[in-house]
């Protein structure tokens, strides 16, 4: 007969971890599966965002500041310590059930059995795709897509700074780098932003905002720093120069849930898990989500360990109240 496990988490990060550090301290002797490393089209590492970060100042509780592989690393010793098991395989299908236990299908071929499951696969970034921007970005090299992330760091202070997009994320991120930048450029392929009115003129009012239209980026320059990139004109097809220390892609997330296609969860429109109140419960008994998963505005280190910290507690309970612990 197959072994039933009290907890499965599927995915790392501070999200998984987190979770992973509290299910082992209540003995629910939780099983993690990391996933491998992938590119779509950028790099995707267990771990997370942060495993593309290279140094995280707005973490509590480290003053001097941390690399975020590091601080990944240090997150899974700890559950680890506590009896934590991860396997570094891929959840690829699920078979969720309202009365459990729940299924779930490996790369490998197998199945595993899980009283309850927390998800906790994250959500990647939208890349534009160039070769010298992902390359960059997985170096430190002062290619982002997090400006409230990487914005404040001493490198981008008082330099000249990009933001691709156009949407309200785009604006926000724009917005908070006007406070450390000399000139903070958004780059946009059409003649007029999709954010809200309100995003547009907050942006605009700064005296260090300008916006690049009818643009995209084709090439990001530099070997181990960015120093510009190369534009296009959509309309002409002209092509200049823009030089820069930071470029900061802000075209969306995409969460982590092509495995989940007919599970039975209930999504929101953007395809982020949706979640009960301010629980993590789903809508199938016995499943939870977690971090940026199931966040699709905050999108930050400490908010994913919150909600798994949350998830943990709520699988917890769950499985105290049906007498599966």
């Amino acid at each position: 007969m197959t072994s039933v496990h009290k907890l499965v988490i599927i995915g790392s990060g501070p999200a998984g971890w987190t979770a992973a550090i509290y299910a082992a301290r209540a003995q629910l002797e939780p099983i993690v599966y990391v996933g491998v490393p992938k590119q779509d089209p950028g790099p995707i590492l267990p771990g997370g965002q942060l495993m593309l970060t290279t140094e995280v100042e707005n973490y509590p509780g480290f003053p001097d500041g941390i690399d975020g592989p590091e601080m990944m690393d240090r997150f899974q010793a700890q559950a680890e310590r506590f009896g934590a098991k991860v396997v570094g395989e891929d959840i690829t299908g699920v078979e969720f059930s309202h009365d459990g236990p729940h299924r779930l299908h490996t790369a490998g071929g197998h199945v595993v059995m899980a009283h309850a499951v927390i998800i906790a696969t994250g959500a990647t970034a939208n890349w534009i795709g160039l070769e010298n921007e992902l390359r960059l970005a997985r170096s430190g090299g002062g290619v982002s897509a997090c400006a409230v992330c990487d914005g404040a760091l001493p490198a981008f202070r008082n330099q000249r700074l990009a933001v691709v997009g156009g949407g309200d994320t785009a604006m926000e991120e724009a917005t908070y780098l006007t406070k450390f930048a000399s000139v903070v450029y958004v780059i946009h392929r059409r003649d007029e932003l999709r954010a809200s009115r309100i995003m547009q003129e907050r942006f605009l009012s700064r005296e260090n905002a300008r916006v690049l239209w009818n643009k995209v980026v084709v090439d990001v320059l530099g070997e181990s720093k960015i120093t510009g990139v190369r534009l296009r004109d959509t309309l002409t097809g002209a092509e200049s120069t823009l030089d820069l220390k930071g470029l900061f892609i802000a075209i969306g997330h995409t969460p982590a849930t092509k495995f989940l296609r007919g599970s039975g969860l209930e999504f929101d429109d953007a395809g982020f898990i949706a979640l009960r109140s301010r629980s993590s419960q789903t809508n199938i008994p016995g499943v939870f989500a977690a971090g940026d998963v199931a966040d699709p505005r905050y999108k930050q280190a400490v908010t994913a360990a919150g909600m798994g910290c949350q998830a943990a507690l709520d699988a917890e309970h769950y499985l105290n109240e049906h007498g599966l612990v």
